[in-house]
């Protein structure tokens, strides 16, 4: 399992935007990952601590996201390619920043162009501001670039990467590499 959890830190360590104090790395010691019990987009309860026993990478956007969020997504798909029959081995779980776009058919239509076993979660702006704090995330809507409607989210999107224990064990902020 070290060596699955291992592949997938290696092929995903430069996909999250990271604020500037922020470095990447693991947790040292290990800390219990914050539950998340939230609603799925599919319609299911969530809750992230019925993942034991898989390696979760959770991975914080939106679904209106330009780059970022759409290459993290990417890079994660390649790696449960990459990680042939162990692949169930591996659970994405995708969370909204922005809530107030990103409803479970928009978030269920978007990560199916992914991999369509990645979990959506959105909830009320309120839902998702609590998970976000338990994380560390900040999120703050801003101006479309001129020219465009709508607005943008500006958002620090870091990968954590959970064991199949629950503890937390790295965290990969965006053009980082994770170190030990």
């Amino acid at each position: 399992m070290k060596r699955s959890m291992l592949a997938a830190l290696m092929l995903v360590a430069a996909t999250a935007q990271a604020a500037p104090a922020l470095k990447s790395g693991s947790f040292s010691p290990a800390r219990v990952a914050p539950e998340i019990a939230q609603q799925a987009a599919d319609g299911s309860d969530f809750r992230l601590s019925a993942l034991r026993g898989k390696v979760v990478v959770l991975e914080f956007g939106f679904t209106h996201c330009p780059a970022v969020c759409p290459a993290s997504l990417a890079m994660l798909a390649q790696a449960r390619q990459k990680l042939g029959p162990h692949a169930d081995r591996l659970q994405v779980v995708f969370v909204s920043v922005d809530p107030e776009r990103d409803t479970p058919a928009r978030l269920n239509s978007y990560l199916a162009q992914f991999d369509k076993s990645f979990i959506g979660l959105t909830g009320t702006p309120a839902q998702m501001a609590a998970i976000r704090k338990d994380y560390g995330i900040t999120a703050t809507k801003m101006a479309a670039p001129a020219g465009q409607a709508g607005y943008q989210m500006g958002h620090s999107s870091y990968l954590y990467f959970v064991d199949k224990k629950g503890m937390l064990r790295a965290l990969a902020p965006f053009g980082r590499p994770v170190r030990r």
